[in-house]
């Protein structure tokens, strides 16, 4: 599979203050990647240093298999990192036609941009009367008027109201299907887990985990059950091989598994053992449960070697 981005050991030092720290990354053709992680966790900046507007400190990074310099490598790629910045007395039509002046392309493009992200209908309104939302979808038609390889964006939808969130991400996936990369950096687990196929999990600069999106959240997930006696379930559960932990929250357990476990076989289980269920729901791990697992598993070692220098 063709590599449109490769970042090997990228860092950069703000100072005394290091954002990036040795972060690498392989984005392959068609595919959809998502940087995830919280403000200040070294997103923007990673972004930043492979569109050549930040410099790094240390690592390095090359587009299309390192075959072209960075600057003619740029060419093919659409990228909004900013807030959008259009003239505000001019129509969606007149700003993007600007757009294709500046870049030397086809002013065809307008017309096929906008209808894709569903400006078309608007396109003789100025921007200044256009929502926060209108300006987004605009600023990815003028970012796709290159016809680009990869398309990145930085917080897509970042105070965007529940409608325009919903639209951005149907535009993205849109995109995507028709074969374009995508590489977008979000603080919101929810858009990664809806939009993209691989995350990278960043936290204070550093790799927290590198992999698909599915392989985060593949886990043997848990049961919710509950009987009319919890104590009795609790204790037949426990003796179940492939049962990993049993918790309680309101009323019920979560029963998590470290194998295969079907809920079939296990309501089998526990009605030869005279134990009838009330209620039993198998549920799969959230991202969100995961990236907190992670971030937390992360701290608990940091205060831990923390607490080994100190002792």
């Amino acid at each position: 599979m063709e590599t449109i981005l490769s970042i090997k050991n990228l860092s950069k030092n703000y100072g005394l203050v290091q954002a990036v720290k040795n972060v690498s990354l392989e984005i392959q053709k068609g595919n959809v990647y998502g940087i995830l992680g919280p403000n200040g966790s070294g997103k923007s900046t990673t972004l930043g240093i492979v569109l050549n507007v930040v410099n790094k400190t240390s690592g390095e990074y090359s587009w299309f298999g390192g075959t072209m310099q960075t600057h003619d490598a740029l060419k093919k790629v659409g990228a909004i990192i900013e807030r959008p910045n259009f003239y505000p007395y001019m129509t969606a039509q007149e700003n993007l036609e600007l757009v294709c002046k500046i870049k030397n392309i086809n002013y065809s493009k307008v017309t096929e941009k906008l209808t894709l992200v569903g400006l078309i209908d608007r396109k003789d309104s100025k921007f200044r009367t256009f929502s926060l939302g209108m300006k987004q979808r605009l600023a990815i038609a003028s970012a796709l008027l290159n016809d680009p390889e990869i398309l990145i964006l930085d917080e897509p939808t970042n105070g965007l109201d529940p409608q325009g969130i919903h639209q951005i991400r149907d535009i993205i996936k849109h995109i995507a299907s028709q074969g374009t990369t995508i590489l977008l950096a979000s603080h919101l687990l929810d858009e990664v887990e809806k939009v993209c196929s691989h995350v990278l999990i960043l936290r204070k600069g550093e790799i927290l985990y590198s992999g698909s999106v599915d392989s985060v959240s593949a886990n043997q997930g848990f049961f919710e059950l509950q009987a009319e006696d919890n104590t009795a379930l609790k204790a037949s559960l426990q003796r179940h091989s492939a049962i990993e932990k049993i918790t309680e929250d309101n009323g019920k357990l979560l029963v998590y598994l470290k194998e295969p476990l079907e809920a079939v076989t296990l309501n089998r289980y526990l009605f030869e053992r005279n134990i009838a269920l009330c209620h039993l729901v198998k549920r799969k791990v959230s991202l969100e449960e995961q990236f907190l697992e992670l971030t937390n598993s992360q701290s608990s070692i940091i205060n831990h070697q923390s607490k080994i220098i100190k002792e």
